[in-house]
């Protein structure tokens, strides 16, 4: 439809109503932007954030004045000097990040001071901004259902269309085409045409063919399409087939899923090794160090990787075992594993009593290997979706995963634009010093301050160092060293640009991506015995995508309302 509108007054052939029900896909975009639009909700408690941060700004003035005690004056000079330096510490106390900094000067003169620093930190950070959390994602939950809900429709409104025109063609000048129906050849030479991915084309194939003779009627036309909805998953090509019963034996022990598990546990024994022999190794100099037994163990567990990958191999065949992405992995591990232990060997000699490979170079092949045998221990998540406690979550990650385009891109173009305002703002503002040591500098900067944290590669001066810095604001630990560090090398109006950085990234994008979790998890969680029924209705061929475990929710259109919305579109009835 949306392709109908721009085309204006061109005669839409059958072709092009077919491509245009074939490229309407979930709109994404729209419901994550929506949650981040101010409602009455979110307005409220900022209005409310806002109100609590001015009064205990100007509550602490009066009370840190400074004139009974050291530690008043200290707390007034430090803290609460003027205005704008109370709402600043404030703000970021909202975040707890210099919590209890903040409170220690009059907190170690009179404990009682405590009271309006845990009222603050328990109105604001621990209730406000939680309820600032509950209601975007409230609003990202009601923005989410109206936009899978209004891409349903336009997924059927696209189908119902194509269907009509494609019937007109197939019964042109009947009174009611619709009614003969779809003839399936017409249906196959516009599939052919379109671009598809041959996995999707074969399997709205197979369907046609195995239905009877006869022109399509509606539903099945829609049954077609339903194909979209599952992502086709490729059968593994057959094993190969041996005489003898001892292979068949053999390929049976060996293609059993509980190879995979003893695999499993070989990695795992392989990383334990290695992190008792780094922790035995700590306090060792790399020149006093004896690899003589880990070489051994190394030897022994490339081996086993090497046998593991020949068994299964011969188990599943050499198709079969690379139509596994996880055996492809393993065995692209274990090819880089060999070369580099032949290489090792081949440089060093065999392990022996005072072998030491590790004095050649900063990163010699001996460190090389048993970097790249940490990388086995990734086979362990092939098998999290099979096991009960652990799938909800591995599910939830996946699905997280699938949905987090719109999302990424938005919060990409968002740093992308902060990036850019950052460098024109402040490229050349903080210069490190040219010593290395920076020792004579760090002596006299006080505790905890730019200078003396060494904070000198977050800067604006390139794109990758404001990349970065900006991340760090966002995680918001120490984040007012980087407030007062602008401040006092650019002005105090940068921290206008952090402060915004911060609403925009941690308290609207950092709330959001918590509620896509909370969606995705308490979906599963609330529905699961409802997903094992919908589950046995997909064909063995085809896997959920990210919408259809939302069609419980979602409300299927009527057709009176699909004809209604077509008769009134402006381009359909064109052609005639």
């Amino acid at each position: 439809l949306v392709g109908w509108q721009a085309l204006g007054g061109l005669c839409l052939t059958p072709k092009a109503a077919l491509l245009t029900a074939f490229g309407l896909s979930p709109l994404r975009v729209p419901g994550v932007l929506g949650a981040v639009s101010p409602g009455t909700g979110s307005l409220g408690v900022g209005l409310l954030l806002a109100v609590h941060l001015c009064l205990f700004t100007v509550f602490g003035m009066l009370l840190f004045t400074g004139e009974k005690d050291a530690g008043q004056d200290r707390e007034r000079l430090t803290y609460f000097f003027n205005l704008p330096e109370a709402l600043t510490t404030l703000l970021v106390l909202l975040t707890t990040a210099n919590n209890p900094d903040v409170m220690i000067p009059v907190y170690s003169r009179n404990r009682a001071y405590a009271i309006f620093f845990i009222a603050y930190t328990l109105i604001g950070s621990l209730f406000l901004m939680n309820l600032m959390t509950a209601i975007i994602y409230n609003q990202f939950r009601g923005y989410l259902m109206v936009s899978l809900q209004t891409s349903l429709l336009r997924r059927r409104l696209g189908t119902r269309a194509a269907y009509k025109v494609l019937s007109s063609v197939t019964a042109e000048g009947e009174a009611h085409p619709e009614r003969l129906g779809v003839k399936p050849e017409d249906f196959l030479q516009v599939l052919q045409k379109v671009q598809l991915d041959s996995d999707h084309k074969q399997a709205i194939t197979e369907k046609l063919h195995s239905r009877s003779d006869g022109p399509l009627s509606t539903d099945e036309f829609q049954k077609l399409f339903d194909k979209f909805d599952k992502r086709v998953i490729k059968e593994h090509p057959p094993r190969p087939e041996y005489q003898s019963p001892f292979l068949r034996n053999t390929q049976f022990i060996f293609g059993h899923h509980y190879f995979d598990y003893l695999g499993n546990l070989m990695a795992l024994g392989n990383l334990v090794t290695i992190c008792v022999f780094l922790v035995l190794d700590a306090h060792v100099l790399p020149k006093d160090r004896d690899d003589f037994v880990l070489g051994i163990l190394n030897c022994i567990f490339i081996l086993y990787y090497l046998l593991e990958m020949v068994l299964k191999v011969f188990s599943l065949g050499p198709r079969g075992y690379l139509s596994y992405p996880s055996n492809v992995f393993d065995g692209l591990l274990t090819i880089v594993l060999l070369v580099l232990e032949i290489s090792t060997l081949a440089v060093y000699g065999f392990p022996h009593r005072g072998w030491k490979p590790a004095m050649l170079g900063l990163l010699s092949l001996w460190d090389m290997t048993r970097l790249v045998n940490v990388l086995i221990v990734f086979r362990f998540l092939r098998i999290l979706p099979s096991m009960k406690l652990m799938s909800l979550v591995a599910s939830t990650i996946l699905d997280l995963i699938k949905n987090m385009r719109a999302f990424g891109g938005i919060l990409v173009v968002i740093y992308y634009v902060f990036a850019i305002i950052g460098i024109s703002l402040f490229r050349g503002v903080i210069v490190a010093p040219r010593n290395s040591s920076l020792a004579s500098d760090n002596g006299s900067a006080p505790c905890g301050s730019f200078e003396q944290l060494e904070y000198w590669p977050n800067n604006f001066d390139d794109f990758a160092a404001a990349l970065v810095t900006l991340w760090d604001v966002m995680i918001v630990n120490n984040w007012q060293v980087f407030l007062d560090a602008f401040r006092r090398y650019a002005g105090p109006w940068s921290e206008v640009y952090f402060v915004v950085w911060w609403l925009v990234s941690s308290v609207i994008w950092v709330n959001l991506f918590l509620a896509l979790i909370l969606e995705n998890f308490l979906h599963k969680w609330d529905r699961r015995s409802h997903l094992q029924p919908l589950t046995e209705e997909l064909e063995d061929t085809s896997e959920m995508t990210e919408e259809l475990p939302f069609r419980d929710v979602l409300e299927e259109p009527t057709e009176e309302e699909l004809v209604e919305k077509l008769s009134r579109h402006p381009h359909l009835q064109l052609c005639r």
